[in-house]
């Protein structure tokens, strides 16, 4: 197949470029070349997709089978990509999140769930991250004239990750020591590998699917003891993980979710976080590789090739991580708590 990745130099984007080049297809990259660099075989073609004549020059005497659209965030934005990228591909496949359905992460969601109300021609201003995502699926089904897939990834994990989540653990857990665990460790989770997203995605392209499809993994597929122990194995740090209650942690003003990337407390709030259901991309071939070779890969990736620090994935992006102090004291008073 001949492709176009919108952005394709980090996470992913990247993911896409090199799945498809190993499978033989021709890939056509369009970024600034600002964030990332490409991977090598690919056509790189700089320029801005908010500039309408560096669209108008991408597409000029060029066809490709289909467009894969990582980096749509704003609905005007990419209501003018759509608009004159139609005509010029077969399908477009567009990557939305999980956050673009308002149920999540307080109730289990799944395609037929409602999305968002946001219009697709709202301007980066009028809605946040997952309010704009919807708009941007309604931007690419009102303007391309073809087929239109979209997916909605849950939890994305894997090399190239430039959230920090699991980097993160992963450069902590490396330090050794004592580690603060939060929550349950027995919490169920759902996480997906970007590398299955990109196979399947490449999939449903050859195969001339539509549709919205969810693919945020297995259930169950992994515990938070379980996935802090593959990193522990996969650094061989000999760390030691001391868990913590939802309760003390919030008492002591931990932010869920960020400063202890993917923990969610035990609160109606996130009730639905890792309960979305993926039966539909299952059921037509998405597979999911084990959590453990996700961790190790993961820091092969980051003892190896990535940068200390990471692309940022959006400028609005939190950083992840408990500061070290804070981290101690909460130990400390821990241990004494508990007449430690």
């Amino acid at each position: 197949m001949r492709l176009l990745v919108i952005g394709g130099s980090v996470f992913l984007g990247r993911t896409f470029v090199e799945e498809a080049l190993r499978h033989g297809h021709d890939v056509t990259t369009f970024n600034r070349g600002l964030t990332g660099t490409d991977v090598p075989g690919v056509e790189a073609v700089r320029g801005d997709r908010e500039v309408t004549a560096d669209l108008r020059r991408l597409v000029a005497g060029r066809h490709w089978d289909a467009v894969v659209d990582v980096c749509g965030f704003t609905p005007r934005v990419v209501g003018e990509s759509v608009r004159i990228l139609s005509g010029h591909a077969d399908t477009y496949l567009f990557i939305s999140s999980i956050s673009a359905f308002p149920g999540w992460p307080s109730k289990p969601v799944d395609e037929n769930s409602p999305l968002h109300d946001c219009p697709p021609d709202a301007g980066p201003e009028d809605g946040d991250y997952g309010q704009l995502k919807a708009g941007c699926e309604r931007a690419v089904e009102s303007s391309f004239d073809g087929r239109v897939l979209i997916i909605s990834p849950g939890l994305i994990l894997g090399p190239y990750e430039n959230v920090g989540r699991l980097p993160w653990w992963l450069r902590r857990i490396a330090r050794g020591g004592t580690v603060l665990a939060p929550g349950d460790p027995q919490r169920e989770m759902q996480i997906i590998d970007a590398r299955d997203i990109a196979a399947f995605g490449l999939d449903r392209i050859a195969a001339g699917a539509t549709g919205r499809f969810l693919t945020s993994g297995v259930l169950a597929n992994t515990t938070f003891e379980r996935l802090l122990s593959d990193c522990v194995s996969a650094t061989g740090s000999g760390a030691e993980l001391a868990w913590v209650d939802d309760a003390f942690l919030l008492e002591r003003e931990v932010e869920p979710w960020t400063e202890l990337p993917l923990w969610t407390p035990d609160a109606a709030e996130f009730a639905g976080t890792w309960l979305p259901s993926s039966a539909k991309a299952l059921s037509v071939g998405l597979s999911c590789r084990p959590i453990a070779e996700t961790v190790r890969d993961t820091w092969a990736w980051l003892s190896t090739e990535a940068p200390d620090v990471l692309p940022r994935y959006r400028s609005t992006t939190p950083d992840q991580g408990i500061d070290p102090n804070k981290e101690r004291t909460i130990l400390e008073a821990w241990a004494a708590d508990r007449g430690g």
